[in-house]
């Protein structure tokens, strides 16, 4: 059986997976989760996966949430080699790192700063834009410290998915990143060298775009935790 991805088209976590296995040409069925219907609040849904948040990936019953875990499942699976996640212990470590940094630290404040305000009853500030600018400081340090190409190697690797789909949020604002050069060159680079992967990207930023100018009406959802606009 193919494998199935629950998703949401414009997702930054979805985004990553969907790049993932479109580089490991990988078959698989695509399941949209309607994100503003609430779909992955459903007692349907949790039963996935109890945190009720997406992506989520079906292996033939075997069902795992967290978009990292993902990426280095779908590779240890199914890659034909492990460029994308390398098993050298210290070259592993630096992609695991720039995962743990995306996830705890670069993604969540973008997602406070571009993506709560488009979608909740939260505002953007002088505080969340300062502590935006202070993950894209920090990811332009370890740029500049590493010298790879890429986030974590001179080769994309599973760490560049997330970061991309991330930094695309800033585009979709009209975030200027050209403070930040080694940034700003990373993420043009990856456009130019993978106009594929960018493909899948873009689609999900369009939409974003969209949201920004007409942010989407969820007063009717019984968010857990956002608050919605009224």
């Amino acid at each position: 059986m193919p494998l199935k991805l629950y998703a949401v088209s414009d997702g930054p976590p979805s985004l990553a997976v969907r790049m993932a296995l479109k580089y490991l040409n990988i078959n698989y069925e695509l399941i949209n989760v309607d994100f503003c219907k609430g779909e992955h609040l459903t007692d349907e849904y949790g039963k996935k996966n109890p945190q009720k948040e997406i992506p989520v990936l079906d292996d033939d019953g075997f069902f795992l949430g967290e978009s990292n875990a993902i990426l280095q499942y779908l590779v240890d699976q199914y890659g034909k080699s492990d460029e994308l996640y390398p098993k050298e212990p210290k070259a592993r470590a630096i992609v695991n790192h720039r995962l743990c940094f995306n996830l705890a630290f670069y993604y969540s404040r973008i997602m406070r700063h571009a993506l709560a305000p488009m979608f909740f009853d939260y505002q953007r500030t002088p505080l969340t834009q300062k502590m935006l600018e202070m993950a894209l400081d920090a990811f332009n340090i370890y740029l500049q410290q590493l010298g790879t190409k890429y986030a974590a190697a001179d080769h994309v690797t599973i760490a560049d998915f997330q970061l991309i789909t991330a930094t695309l949020c800033l585009e979709a604002i009209n975030f200027d990143i050209s403070g930040y050069p080694l940034v700003a060159k990373w993420y043009a680079t990856f456009k130019e060298d993978h106009p594929d992967l960018w493909a899948i990207a873009a689609g999900g930023m369009a939409e974003l775009v969209e949201f920004e100018k007409n942010p989407p009406d969820l007063g009717h959802l019984n968010h857990p935790f956002h608050p919605v606009r009224k």
